[in-house]
Protein backbone atom coordinates (compact mmCIF):
# COMPACT_ATOMS: atom_id res chain seq x y z
CA UNK A 1 0.00 0.00 0.00
CA UNK A 2 1.42 3.43 -0.16
CA UNK A 3 1.25 6.89 2.65
CA UNK A 4 0.65 10.43 1.15
CA UNK A 5 0.51 13.70 2.02
CA UNK A 6 -2.89 15.07 0.99
CA UNK A 7 -4.36 19.24 0.57
CA UNK A 8 -7.78 18.96 1.71
CA UNK A 9 -10.72 21.44 0.54
CA UNK A 10 -13.23 23.79 1.78
CA UNK A 11 -16.63 22.45 2.82
CA UNK A 12 -18.07 24.03 -0.66
CA UNK A 13 -15.85 22.23 -2.88
CA UNK A 14 -15.91 18.96 -1.06
CA UNK A 15 -19.20 19.22 -1.50
CA UNK A 16 -19.05 20.07 -5.11
CA UNK A 17 -16.55 17.23 -5.83
CA UNK A 18 -18.99 14.71 -4.06
CA UNK A 19 -21.83 16.13 -6.64
CA UNK A 20 -20.10 15.02 -9.14
CA UNK A 21 -19.44 11.78 -7.65
CA UNK A 22 -23.26 11.42 -7.84
CA UNK A 23 -23.44 12.12 -11.07
CA UNK A 24 -20.96 9.66 -12.13
CA UNK A 25 -22.60 7.13 -9.50
CA UNK A 26 -26.03 7.88 -11.31
CA UNK A 27 -24.01 6.92 -14.57
CA UNK A 28 -23.41 3.59 -13.51
CA UNK A 29 -19.22 5.10 -13.26
CA UNK A 30 -17.91 3.80 -9.20
CA UNK A 31 -17.50 6.88 -7.66
CA UNK A 32 -15.41 7.18 -3.99
CA UNK A 33 -17.07 6.02 -1.36
CA UNK A 34 -18.76 8.09 1.15
CA UNK A 35 -15.99 7.96 3.55
CA UNK A 36 -13.31 8.73 0.87
CA UNK A 37 -12.73 12.57 1.14
CA UNK A 38 -11.85 15.16 -1.87
CA UNK A 39 -8.36 15.85 -2.10
CA UNK A 40 -5.34 16.59 -3.56
CA UNK A 41 -2.35 14.44 -3.24
CA UNK A 42 0.91 16.07 -2.93
CA UNK A 43 3.51 13.73 -1.84
CA UNK A 44 3.00 9.58 -2.12
CA UNK A 45 5.39 7.02 -0.63
CA UNK A 46 6.02 3.12 0.42
CA UNK A 47 6.39 4.50 3.76
CA UNK A 48 6.07 7.72 4.79
CA UNK A 49 8.23 7.63 8.02
CA UNK A 50 6.26 9.14 11.05
CA UNK A 51 9.64 11.45 12.04
CA UNK A 52 8.38 13.81 9.13
CA UNK A 53 5.20 14.76 10.23
CA UNK A 54 7.19 16.82 12.62
CA UNK A 55 8.83 18.79 9.90
CA UNK A 56 5.72 18.81 7.31
CA UNK A 57 3.80 20.42 10.25
CA UNK A 58 6.67 23.39 11.10
CA UNK A 59 5.72 25.59 8.81
CA UNK A 60 2.50 27.95 9.65
CA UNK A 61 -0.16 26.71 6.60
CA UNK A 62 -2.52 29.50 5.96
CA UNK A 63 -5.60 28.83 3.06
CA UNK A 64 -4.44 28.78 -0.09
CA UNK A 65 -6.97 29.42 -3.14
CA UNK A 66 -6.99 26.85 -6.22
CA UNK A 67 -8.83 26.80 -8.90
CA UNK A 68 -10.48 23.15 -10.02
CA UNK A 69 -9.84 23.34 -14.07
CA UNK A 70 -11.10 21.25 -16.64
CA UNK A 71 -11.30 17.24 -16.92
CA UNK A 72 -8.08 14.92 -17.59
CA UNK A 73 -7.72 11.27 -18.33
CA UNK A 74 -4.53 9.54 -16.87
CA UNK A 75 -3.85 6.21 -18.02
CA UNK A 76 -5.17 3.64 -20.57
CA UNK A 77 -5.93 -0.23 -19.20
CA UNK A 78 -7.53 1.38 -16.36
CA UNK A 79 -8.38 5.06 -16.76
CA UNK A 80 -8.90 7.45 -14.40
CA UNK A 81 -11.02 10.37 -14.42
CA UNK A 82 -9.70 13.58 -12.67
CA UNK A 83 -10.23 17.32 -12.39
CA UNK A 84 -7.36 19.40 -12.83
CA UNK A 85 -6.26 21.86 -10.15
CA UNK A 86 -4.62 24.61 -11.81
CA UNK A 87 -1.45 24.77 -10.59
CA UNK A 88 -0.11 28.61 -9.78
CA UNK A 89 2.85 29.37 -8.08
CA UNK A 90 1.65 29.35 -4.74
CA UNK A 91 0.43 26.09 -4.94
CA UNK A 92 3.65 24.75 -6.61
CA UNK A 93 6.01 26.01 -3.79
CA UNK A 94 3.84 24.06 -1.41
CA UNK A 95 4.08 21.16 -3.73
CA UNK A 96 8.01 21.27 -4.25
CA UNK A 97 7.97 22.07 -0.23
CA UNK A 98 6.39 19.07 1.26
CA UNK A 99 7.75 16.52 -1.71
CA UNK A 100 11.67 17.92 -0.84
CA UNK A 101 10.37 16.27 3.10
CA UNK A 102 9.55 13.20 1.58
CA UNK A 103 12.21 12.16 -1.17
CA UNK A 104 13.87 10.17 1.08
CA UNK A 105 11.60 8.07 1.86
CA UNK A 106 11.15 4.54 0.10
CA UNK A 107 8.98 4.60 -3.27
CA UNK A 108 8.24 8.00 -4.00
CA UNK A 109 6.94 7.31 -7.27
CA UNK A 110 8.23 9.82 -10.57
CA UNK A 111 4.77 11.51 -11.37
CA UNK A 112 4.46 13.23 -7.71
CA UNK A 113 8.07 14.47 -8.20
CA UNK A 114 8.28 18.39 -8.71
CA UNK A 115 8.43 18.98 -12.77
CA UNK A 116 6.05 15.88 -12.84
CA UNK A 117 3.00 16.43 -10.70
CA UNK A 118 -0.07 17.13 -11.88
CA UNK A 119 -2.44 18.69 -9.43
CA UNK A 120 -5.72 16.80 -9.93
CA UNK A 121 -8.93 15.79 -7.61
CA UNK A 122 -9.71 12.69 -8.72
CA UNK A 123 -13.51 11.99 -9.86
CA UNK A 124 -13.16 7.96 -11.07
CA UNK A 125 -10.78 5.51 -10.89
CA UNK A 126 -10.29 2.04 -12.58
CA UNK A 127 -12.94 3.25 -15.35
CA UNK A 128 -13.75 0.41 -18.04
CA UNK A 129 -12.20 1.86 -21.06
CA UNK A 130 -15.63 1.35 -22.85
CA UNK A 131 -16.92 4.00 -19.69
CA UNK A 132 -14.60 6.77 -20.35
CA UNK A 133 -17.10 8.41 -22.56
CA UNK A 134 -20.33 8.15 -20.39
CA UNK A 135 -17.98 9.34 -16.82
CA UNK A 136 -16.70 12.52 -18.84
CA UNK A 137 -20.08 13.19 -20.53
CA UNK A 138 -21.83 13.08 -16.33
CA UNK A 139 -19.82 15.71 -15.75
CA UNK A 140 -18.15 18.01 -18.78
CA UNK A 141 -20.96 19.85 -18.43
CA UNK A 142 -19.21 21.60 -15.28
CA UNK A 143 -17.21 24.95 -15.24
CA UNK A 144 -14.08 25.58 -13.54
CA UNK A 145 -14.67 26.35 -9.71
CA UNK A 146 -12.94 27.88 -7.06
CA UNK A 147 -11.73 25.87 -4.18
CA UNK A 148 -9.59 26.42 -0.88
CA UNK A 149 -7.02 24.54 0.48
CA UNK A 150 -7.83 24.55 4.34
CA UNK A 151 -5.76 21.98 5.90
CA UNK A 152 -2.93 18.83 5.39
CA UNK A 153 -3.60 15.03 6.03
CA UNK A 154 -1.61 12.65 6.51
CA UNK A 155 -2.80 9.12 5.00
CA UNK A 156 -1.59 5.77 5.80
CA UNK A 157 -3.62 3.34 3.52
CA UNK A 158 -1.93 0.25 5.29
CA UNK A 159 -3.99 0.83 8.21
CA UNK A 160 -6.63 3.08 6.52
CA UNK A 161 -6.13 6.46 8.85
CA UNK A 162 -5.82 9.97 8.29
CA UNK A 163 -4.18 12.30 11.24
CA UNK A 164 -4.11 16.42 10.70
CA UNK A 165 -0.65 17.97 9.61
CA UNK A 166 -1.89 21.55 9.38
CA UNK A 167 -5.16 21.90 10.92
CA UNK A 168 -8.57 22.55 8.39
CA UNK A 169 -9.88 26.03 8.54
Amino acid sequence: MVQSVELLLDDAAEAEIRRQWHLLAEAGIPSPTPEHRPHITVAVAREIWPRLDRALSERPFRPLPVRLGGLLIFGAHHPILVRLVVPTEELLTLHRRIAAIVEPCPGVPSNVRPGAWTPHVTLARRLKPDRVAAAIDAVAADRDSTATVVGIRRWDGDRRTEWPIAPRG
